[in-house]
């Protein structure tokens, strides 16, 4: 009975994994031959449907475009973009306002019109597999109105390279900002089995295998771009493809930032910047609590003269919300005489406003690399950060004659690190923010162009279009 309840399940196996591959070899015939039959010029495609957003993984994407048009001058460039409300004027315009990139003639945007099967709302249970499973939706969308000879992810939509890969016979590449799933968090889920037993261990089995389907598409990638040390242990533990994987720092504008006058205006004031997108992840609240300790640690004198003030982009209206409750937030702790917001400002401002700053904070538990981190640094800024991720792996040297900022790991450490930062003398700040302008210059806009190209190289192989 057993025995042939298993060669059932064999067999049964067996059969759906034939009706797969006759399925997927039907399709990428199809493609091939449509390919032939309708010839067009050689094209690589980026996969990024939330381009207008104005965060780092859009400065990526620009920067990314600008290599490709400047090193292959006679390749189509398609960007696949969701933002369906915004043209492509719009898009360039904002590119062009945001981050100071002037975007090539020759660019082609597809728009997706399924870009809410990503959206994690959508899926209130098992969101990371539904994401996952959306995103190929989306891709399945995507290739079907334009099928391009070169694939890359810029997003972290990884589910998409295998469709790509084997429908759509292109090259394939990702630029990896996250891992989708990482080591962190389930060693996370097992620190809270004791709790919630059943919930945990459900979520824990969860969390496993959908590490192990994460690791099975990675394979399909014929290049990996990863953006730090952090990300690159993660995915070299999940992928384990170390060799066809390439550590490309994000390109920070540094060149321009780096222009910024070191020794700011005598004043009374100090002016404390949070740099980053108004989401979730970056902990904005953390930073207020922080000001709140602050304020119970140094004289009311040294207090009405300090200034929080955060810039960051909102990409849709939970965003805007969510600006809204830190107003909220404000109020409640008593902070809204020294907090002040900046939204979705031009790119002159935010110059402006880096340029008036003494300290910089960034939030964000495990953040990947830190963008806004290494701008402000270029700026002259002393810098707190979060005391994880690519801040402490890759950024901020705290301790030794190298220090170049401060990390911290709670509202009570910021606080103290605030303090200890208008402790400095001007001689001891003026040496912190040297060392901290000088240690940028390896993620610099042309270290990024260089480095993408290098990664991508092996993908362009089999053509010449210099």
């Amino acid at each position: 009975m057993y025995f042939q309840l298993l060669l059932y399940f064999i067999f049964s196996l067996v059969a759906v994994f034939i009706v797969l591959f006759v399925f997927v070899a039907v399709l990428r015939w199809h493609y091939a031959s449509k390919k032939r039959k309708f010839p067009t010029q050689f094209s690589i495609a980026f996969f990024h449907p939330y381009c207008n957003a104005g965060g780092g993984g859009e400065r990526v994407l620009w920067c990314a475009v600008n290599a490709v048009s400047t090193a292959y001058p006679k390749v189509k460039i398609v960007i696949y973009t969701g933002d369906l409300e915004v043209s492509p004027v719009e898009i360039i315009k904002r590119a062009k306002q945001r981050f100071n990139i002037a975007l090539p003639n020759n660019l082609e945007f597809i728009y997706l019109h399924r870009r809410k099967w990503v959206e994690a709302e959508n899926y209130p249970y098992f969101t990371l597999l539904g994401q996952s499973l959306g995103s190929i939706v989306l891709g399945i969308e995507a290739l079907r109105l334009f099928q391009p000879d070169i694939y890359i992810d810029t997003m972290g939509y990884a589910f998409t390279l295998p469709l790509f890969c084997l429908i759509g016979g292109c090259k394939v590449s990702c630029y990896v900002h996250y891992p989708t799933i990482s080591s962190d968090m389930i060693n996370k889920v097992i620190q809270q089995k004791g709790k919630r037993r059943t919930i945990s261990y459900i979520k824990l089995v969860y969390y496993q295998l959908f590490a192990k389907l994460y690791g099975l598409v990675g394979w399909f990638a014929d290049s990996i771009m990863v953006n730090g040390s952090w990300t690159e242990d993660h995915i070299n533990t999940l992928w384990k493809r170390p060799l066809s994987t390439y550590k490309v720092y994000p390109p920070c504008d540094t060149s321009d930032f780096q222009c910024l006058p070191l020794e700011r205006q005598k004043t009374k004031s100090v002016k404390i910047i949070s740099l980053a997108q108004f989401r979730p992840e970056k902990d904005h609240p953390l930073q207020l609590k922080a000001m709140y300790h602050l304020r119970q640690i140094i004289n009311e004198h040294v207090w009405e003269n300090i200034e929080l003030v955060f810039v960051g982009s909102t990409r849709n209206q939970e965003d805007e919300m969510r600006v809204v409750d830190m107003k909220d937030l404000c109020k409640h702790l008593s902070l809204e005489n020294n907090v002040r917001f900046k939204v979705n400002i031009s790119y002159d401002e935010l110059k402006n406003e880096l340029s008036e700053g003494l300290i910089g904070l960034h939030a964000m538990w495990n953040e990947h690399f830190g963008i806004g981190v290494v701008e402000c640094m270029a700026a002259g800024l002393i810098m707190i950060a979060h005391r994880s991720g690519g801040p402490l792996m890759d950024i901020i040297i705290e301790d030794g004659a190298g220090q170049n900022g401060f990390l911290a790991s709670n509202e009570v450490e910021y606080a103290h690190a605030i303090h200890k930062a208008l402790l400095l003398s001007d001689t001891q700040k003026l040496s912190l923010q040297k060392a901290a302008r000088g240690s940028v210059n390896r993620f610099s806009n042309q270290q990024f162009h260089d480095n993408f190209l290098r990664a991508i190289q092996p993908l362009f192989s089999f053509k010449k279009f210099k």
